[in-house]
């Protein structure tokens, strides 16, 4: 029962590493936030570029009479700097923020090398430079879908994977509700939850610690999906009416753990 893409890689000093891929909807939330800070830091750049643009017109045509080549040459410059603006805000705090942008910090997701080692000057700059052709004809999302550790373009070139920042790892405490404690006692009755093995309840566990960093959306959808294999595990048929998925695996999880204390 895998629903974490997770992999191991091996160090040079023999040492195993294992981490969880941050996915795309991760991804792509990430850099939605990133895309509107940036969009608010090219309005500033923008604004002031149409200011100086103005002032220096104008001085130059009362100077000399005409600014057509100059006015042709600001643009070209200023669009010079605006693609440096882009390239230099996912270069500088991935570089800084030891392969982190805003979004990314928010989303808690990184980007490291392919070695397991934190991401550096070059990578950034390189996975920087594809991003347009990433993101403008959808390169980055059919590769990020179709390969195995879920690189795009500037993954792929620069030698670096985008994962889910660990979490230091503590036991999830759940409250048990009166409604989820029935929940339990129907469950250990009528449900063979014996049939869990230890890396299928690792797995409610994973879900558990890590759905309050999830998008709505997607936790939603990983609920569900992990509900339904749990109830064709533990061999139950049905579920009291408006159980919500989120609530099933906590029982479950509660129950697993009440069933191995007897």
């Amino acid at each position: 029962m895998g629903l974490f893409n997770r992999f191991s890689l091996h160090t040079p000093e023999s040492v195993e590493l294992e981490f969880t891929l941050a996915g795309i909807g991760n991804r792509a939330y990430a850099l939605l936030i990133d895309y509107v800070i940036f969009s608010l830091i090219l309005i500033v750049f923008l604004v002031g570029a149409v200011i100086f643009n103005s002032v220096l017109i104008e001085t130059v045509t009362k100077l000399v009479g005409s600014s057509d080549r100059l006015e042709l040459w600001l643009i070209a410059v200023q669009g010079l700097i605006g693609f440096f603006i882009y390239v230099g805000y996912f270069v500088f705090f991935e570089t800084v923020w030891s392969g982190q942008t805003p979004g990314k910090r928010y989303v808690k997701i990184r980007v490291i090398r392919d070695d397991g080692r934190p991401v550096r000057l070059q990578q950034s700059t390189l996975r920087a430079l594809l991003r347009p052709f990433d993101d403008l004809f959808f390169i980055g999302v059919f590769l990020i879908v179709f390969n195995q550790r879920e690189k795009r373009l500037g993954d792929l070139v620069g030698g670096t994977l985008v994962i889910q920042e660990e979490q230091p790892r503590t036991a999830v405490a759940l409250k048990v509700s009166k409604s989820t404690q029935s929940l339990i006692d129907s469950l250990l009755t009528e449900a063979d939850i014996s049939r869990l093995l230890p890396e299928d309840f690792a797995v409610i566990r994973e879900y558990l610690h890590r759905r309050e960093a999830m998008i709505p959306n997607a936790r939603n959808k990983l609920s569900k999906q992990l509900a339904t294999q749990v109830k064709q595990i533990i061999c139950l048929e049905k579920l009291p009416t408006k159980v919500d998925a989120n609530l099933f695996l906590e029982a479950v999880y509660q129950a697993y753990q009440q069933q191995g204390d007897k």
